[in-house]
């Protein structure tokens, strides 16, 4: 077209040509308008890459495969456990008759899922026109992943104990300094875990130990049976079988006082307290999902700060049947 019009007007067709692209160039960054015939989202010249945050929890291995109920979930995000009463007598070499009747009664459990809510976000539409990515897609992955994050936190400090009883053993490691002033896990700690397992009465098969990162360190730099085990067969934080354990590494075990008492969820560590490890019998635990609902409000609604809001609501739950099946290992000082 520059060209054409250089001979039309009789200048040079190369110069008006010149001319013309510098033109397009110049209209080609013009912010995009609704309804125009550039609409859609500016790219800057630039070509960036979103640095997402660094999240170990996403991975939830240690989870897969137990029993999961979220077909039996309500409407109102609950489920319901029937608790059965106590076995029946066992009469041996009887001679009296009629036996006798015994009662089982069953009682109705009514669980509500957790609910996790995240804040909400606000996008403007000069953000969505300017930026070289799409930021509504990269909200939502990480309302999502902040989610996970919270919801496996949350199942695992479900898992623990909150105190040692007979009935939930919480040890103590019994190793050598660390260098921090923290005792190591060592195997014999391992085995006392499968010792406190077999002393509840824990069938042997189905048997899960979640290890700490801590712990997992501790037993790389001690166990020639666990590096071995560790390098061949760790996948997406699961590292193999080993003393009779399904073993799994996850970085978001909960945090025990140094009098032993278990920490709020999400709770950090001070002076003395430190991350556990836990095991469980996977046909005593169980996890249902429920509803998840994403909630927003578009900029077009919104004509006096023109901005995108999003946030979501998740339900989930996590959870021992009955906390008779499970031991905790607690790290203490030296």
């Amino acid at each position: 077209m520059g060209a054409t019009a250089g001979v039309l007007l009789d200048v040079s067709p190369e110069m008006c040509a010149i001319g013309a692209n510098v033109v397009a160039g110049a209209v080609s960054f013009i912010p995009k308008v609704a309804g125009c015939a550039m609409e859609g989202v500016l790219v800057d010249v630039w070509i960036g890459e979103v640095v997402k945050k660094m999240r170990g929890m996403l991975v939830c291995t240690w989870l897969q495969g137990i029993p999961d109920m979220s077909t039996i979930v309500t409407n109102k995000d609950a489920i319901h456990l029937v608790e059965t009463g106590v076995d029946p007598d066992v009469l041996i070499n009887n001679t009296t008759y009629p036996i006798e009747t015994q009662e089982m009664e069953d009682g109705d459990i009514v669980i509500k899922l957790d609910k996790f809510q995240t804040k909400a976000t606000v996008v403007t539409d000069d953000e969505l026109y300017a930026l070289s990515y799409d930021k509504m897609a990269r909200v939502k992955e990480a309302h999502g992943d902040a989610i996970n994050d919270a919801k496996y936190a949350k199942a695992a400090h479900a898992m623990c104990a909150n105190s040692h009883t007979k009935t939930t053993p919480v040890l103590t490691t019994s190793g050598d300094d660390d260098g921090t002033g923290r005792k190591r896990m060592t195997t014999h700690d391992v085995l006392a875990m499968k010792a406190a397992l077999d002393k509840l009465g824990v069938p042997a098969d189905g048997r899960r130990l979640v290890l700490c990162a801590d712990h997992v360190n501790d037993l790389l730099g001690s166990d020639e049976s666990f590096v071995r085990q560790y390098n061949i067969d760790t996948v997406n934080g699961k590292i193999g079988r080993l003393y009779g354990f399904n073993i799994y590494e996850f970085g978001n075990t909960p945090v025990y006082t140094a009098s032993g008492e278990k920490k709020a969820v999400g709770a950090t560590s001070d002076t003395g307290e430190y991350q556990c490890s836990f095991a469980f019998w996977e046909k005593r635990v169980f996890m249902a999902t429920g509803s998840t609902k994403m909630y927003y409000k578009e900029a077009a609604k919104d004509p006096q700060y023109q901005q995108n809001t999003i946030n979501f609501r998740h339900y989930f739950l996590a959870m021992p049947k009955k906390m008779d099946a499970g031991v905790v290992m607690r790290s203490v000082a030296v």
